[in-house]
């Protein structure tokens, strides 16, 4: 019998990525969904607003990090698990899913740090993981992720992430995204200037 509390092995293949959403899916990190049902809110939301097939693919497994730390009883897991995602992805599917992926959470204080307002509109949990991930950016961190490439994409990330966490929602399965994972990650081993 797996001990649940038992830290799980990270990823190296698709099979073993979705095997893992598959599998562990269920556990829940202190919001109304599931792990699994929280990735699939965040990708309907990103194909429904027009995303590219690579940010589909990033608001899918954004949160793939939370799968491989301690479950503490339903509570949010804590360490950098956007840091860890994009290191679990960027071999599979490249920068264009993995920077986002990195970049979520720095998206979150940003928003917290310009619209106070943002604040008091998250869920309790992620109010919870703020102050754990760094609280509000300083003037200088502002102004780098400000100026980052990767800004727009990671702010759209987070929009989707912080929708996804409806209960009721019916979206499609986790199988539906294994062709277009399977393209972008062709499209990034096939290309030439990597």
């Amino acid at each position: 019998m797996s001990d649940i509390h038992a830290p799980l092995a990270a990823p190296t293949t698709l099979e073993e990525l979705f095997a893992l959403y598959e599998v562990h899916g269920d556990r829940r990190y202190g919001e109304d969904v599931t792990g699994l049902a929280h990735a699939l809110q965040c990708a309907a939301l990103a194909a429904s607003d027009g995303a590219s097939d690579e940010l589909v693919i990033a608001a899918l497994f954004h949160d793939v990090g939370w799968f491989l730390t301690e479950d503490r009883g339903g509570e949010a897991p804590t360490g950098d698990h956007a840091a860890l995602g994009a290191r679990i992805l960027s071999p599979l599917f490249g920068p264009a899913v993995a920077q986002p992926v990195a970049l979520h959470v720095m998206a979150k204080r940003w928003r917290c740090t310009v619209d106070p307002d943002y604040y008091d509109e998250l869920s309790e949990t992620s109010q919870a993981t703020f102050v754990d991930q760094g609280g509000p950016l300083g003037t200088d961190e502002r102004a780098r992720f400000e100026a980052h490439p990767g800004f727009d994409a990671a702010m759209a990330l987070r929009s989707w992430d912080d929708r996804a966490k409806d209960p009721s929602q019916e979206v499609p399965a986790l199988v539906t995204y294994l062709a277009l994972a399977e393209s972008v990650a062709a499209a990034f081993h096939d290309d030439p200037s990597r």
